[in-house]
């Protein structure tokens, strides 16, 4: 049954946390200088859009939330970073793929935060011009999930899960804080980021998709050591003790995502031919990325997972296969059914 959609704005605020009494955690409340809950949107029965001030962006960040399905006792939370458009305009897991009704039967609360866009979710070290303000590393490791995880009642189990641009967020943000998530999965995400090919690549995201102002807000000058301290192929001895998983497809275009019969590109969501002609060298190259790791990860005795697909283009049919096929190990991982 859907319930109206309402709005509670900050002189309701209390009514979150009675919501204690039934169920639900503490809300994380703002307060002025701190991170909390400015306010909820009631999306239906399972699903909230809750607005959560970050002090560290100093502006308030929309993320999507579905309830975990039995919400009797505290259940993990998986957070889904979107790719390189952030998730507004069409460009996210809700409407790019089925993610919403595979996760709402699950007993998962699932975490999925609105913007970024073309910021590789890390903390710029300044602000661009045309991107504003990023600081999504404090926020998605330090501000949001005490705040987040209290108003769902979550446990400490958590899973974080990119695509793309974000495939490259979340090893860095698991490297960045060890033991905190339990596991990460990235699907097309090229973790090279510091040498030529890599840095280009990071560029072309920023600048030319992107319209960022330079590259250079984001971690300083390409020779400066911050592009090699978010280089996860350097830095993959901070993956120990992570469970890993890694996806990625050779580019080769092939049945059923890269033919007319994908609902995305039936839909006008993209042209077959530019999914083709773009998506199939770009997937190449983050093949190139993914295995690279992988090898790194097993020379270091890191354990991974790696779906090493023969086939597919950098596009999101794919990745909605991904989520479905990666699913089993991050159920595992956190301790969430795999049903």
């Amino acid at each position: 049954m859907r319930t109206p959609r309402t709005t509670l704005r900050w002189a309701a605020v209390g009514l979150l946390a009675a919501a204690t009494m039934t169920g639900m955690a503490g809300t994380g409340t703002a307060q002025p200088g701190s991170a909390g809950i400015a306010s909820v949107t009631e999306e239906n029965d399972r699903q909230q859009t809750v607005m959560v001030y970050s002090p560290a962006m100093d502006r308030e960040i929309p993320i999507q939330v579905i309830r975990a399905a039995d919400t009797t006792t505290p259940r993990p939370t998986m957070y889904l970073l979107n790719g390189s458009g952030g998730g507004p305009n069409e460009s996210g897991w809700d409407v790019q793929t089925d993610a919403v009704s595979f996760l709402r039967d699950k007993d998962v609360n699932v975490v999925t935060p609105y913007g970024g866009s073309n910021s590789y979710y890390t903390d710029w070290v300044r602000d661009d011009a045309v991107l504003g303000r990023n600081k999504w590393q404090t926020f998605l490791n330090t501000e949001l999930p005490p705040v987040i995880e209290g108003f769902l009642g979550a446990n400490d189990d958590r899973a974080l899960v990119g695509v793309s641009m974000s495939g490259t967020s979340v090893l860095n943000l698991a490297i960045a804080r060890p033991g905190f998530w339990k596991s990460v999965a990235s699907y097309s995400g090229c973790a090279q980021t510091s040498d030529p090919i890599g840095q280009e690549f990071v560029r072309i995201t920023v600048e030319n998709w992107g319209g960022g102002q330079s590259v250079e807000n984001m971690w300083g000058p390409r020779n400066g050591p911050l592009w090699r301290a978010n280089d996860p192929l350097v830095n993959a001895e901070g993956l120990r003790g992570t469970a890993v998983y890694l996806s990625a497809g050779t580019g080769i275009p092939a049945a059923p995502h890269d033919t007319p019969t994908d609902r995305r590109v039936q839909e006008g969501r993209i042209p077959l031919p530019v999914q083709i002609l773009f998506g199939g060298p770009i997937e190449a190259a983050i093949h190139s990325c993914t295995v690279n790791l992988a090898n790194r990860l097993r020379e270091l005795d890191i354990p991974v997972t790696f779906d090493d697909r023969p086939v597919g283009t950098h596009s999101w049919g794919y990745w909605e296969d991904d989520l479905r096929t990666s699913w089993p190990f991050l159920s595992q991982t956190i301790g969430s059914r795999t049903g």
